[in-house]
């Protein structure tokens, strides 16, 4: 028995080509081991055609045996139909491909020929600065060699005037002491009159600051212009299409998170109310007792105590505002973005922060905080913070406001479509109130 179970595995492990035990042994895709030589010489001299030798010599129990030719027919079927999907696949990914490299042309051309063109009008902008500079220069020396000798003209009258004066002095000295009184009165009558004399009124003293006027005009030029530049260049800046929009933004949650879309910002003093006082760089306003000397400004904020950064908003943007209070009032400051065509003016609600569709607000009430939009008031609730941080996303049309401390705690969120660049503002109601745009690092 033991003899019969032996020899039933040596057959087991036999190659039935060569009989002997198995060599590096191979199966093939029936289920049949050989020697990796053995079948390999078999299939040379069978030219290659591969089916199996136990299949080819016997008939196999367990599946039916085909010819080559048949198997061969089947497999090529196979086979072209697999060349025709992969051709089909390269056609259409050559077309992708072409398609995209198209794109990439347009593309190209079309930043090509926008830069040739800026670079076209800003030479334009700047020949036309340099004229205005020269015509400038030019008006000014002009202006100048004609008020000199104007000066000089009225200096020389006065110095033949000084000149007369003393002769004469000299003559009326000289026939005082003559001692004959008949020769006096003789020669008193034959001293020449005193011509007319150059009147103080005909000279007028200007102040030392002759051109002041000029540099004041040339200085509302250039805050013109920078406005009109900054606010051209924020257009030109949301019409690029924002691939950031197009990617998925991950969660803000902590503060360094925010910190990567931190903006600096400053307070425009032609925009703020006249009670309130702008220091630290323009950064930080207070509210004052007494109106402040500022000169009129189209900008200005004349009822509502506000005023707005210089700095437009469009993209990502975040900052924080530090708002403080003293007495016995407590704080009453509003945090705020808004439109730059929001009302200056008006005694109204066009005017104020919070209180029309061009403005959104974050208001700080004692111990409470509300949030305004087109006069309807939203209670918030959030501990309180001296700092209150606030994350734009333009593009998206998200505002938030969060209070900042260890910790970012959102106190309210806005979901809306922005139509214009968005500026800061700052909204102070009560004495000893402050508020301050924050340096961030």
């Amino acid at each position: 028995m033991e003899q019969k179970a032996v020899q039933l595995d040596r057959e087991t492990f036999s190659c039935p080509i060569c009989l002997d035990l198995l060599k590096d042994p191979v199966t093939t895709p029936c289920g049949h081991s050989y020697c990796k030589n053995c079948i390999k010489d078999h299939w040379d001299t069978e030219d290659e055609k591969r089916i199996c030798y136990l299949c080819s010599v016997e008939e196999h129990k367990g599946h039916d045996t085909v010819s080559a030719a048949a198997e061969r027919t089947e497999r090529q079927r196979e086979l072209e139909g697999s060349r025709h999907n992969i051709q089909q696949r390269i056609q259409d990914r050559e077309k992708d491909v072409k398609l995209l490299q198209q794109e990439v042309e347009a593309i190209n051309g079309s930043a090509d020929k926008a830069v040739e063109h800026s670079e076209k009008i800003f030479t334009q902008l700047i020949r036309l600065m340099e004229e205005r500079r020269s015509d400038v220069k030019q008006q000014v020396r002009s202006q100048q060699e004609t008020e000199v000798s104007r000066v000089k003209e009225l200096q020389e009258k006065l110095e033949q005037e000084i000149t007369e004066l003393k002769r004469k002095d000299a003559e009326l000295k000289k026939l005082s002491h003559t001692e004959d009184h008949n020769q006096f009165l003789h020669n008193y009558p034959s001293l020449s009159a005193l011509s007319e004399s150059t009147h103080s009124s005909s000279i007028k003293i200007r102040p030392l600051k002759y051109f002041e006027d000029v540099t004041a005009a040339v200085s509302e030029v250039r805050d013109k212009l920078q406005d009109v530049l900054r606010e051209t260049w924020t257009n030109i800046s949301l019409t690029v299409t924002d691939v950031d929009v197009l990617l998925s933004l991950p969660e803000l949650k902590t503060r360094a998170d925010f910190l990567r879309y931190s903006c600096e910002l400053t307070l425009d003093p032609n925009t703020a109310s006249n009670r309130l006082l702008l220091s630290e760089g323009n950064r930080k306003a207070n509210f004052m007792e007494d109106e402040q000397p500022y000169p009129d400004h189209p900008d200005r904020f004349t009822v509502w105590r506000q005023v707005l950064s210089r700095e437009s908003l469009t993209g990502r943007c975040y900052w924080e505002v530090e708002w403080r209070g003293g007495g016995q009032f407590g704080v009453a400051v509003g945090v705020a973005v808004a439109y730059k065509d929001i009302g200056r003016a008006e005694d109204s609600d066009e005017s104020g922060f919070g209180f029309n569709e061009k403005s959104w607000m974050l208001y700080r009430n004692t111990d409470i905080h509300e949030f305004w939009y087109k006069q309807v008031r939203t209670l918030v609730s959030g501990h309180e913070s001296s700092r209150v941080g606030v994350y734009l996303d333009h593009s998206a049309g998200i505002l938030s406001f969060y209070s900042v401390s260890d910790t970012m705690t959102l106190l309210h969120r806005v979901q809306t479509t922005f139509t214009q660049p968005l500026y800061a503002g700052l909204q102070i109601n009560w004495l000893r109130n402050s508020a301050e745009f924050c340096k961030l690092k």
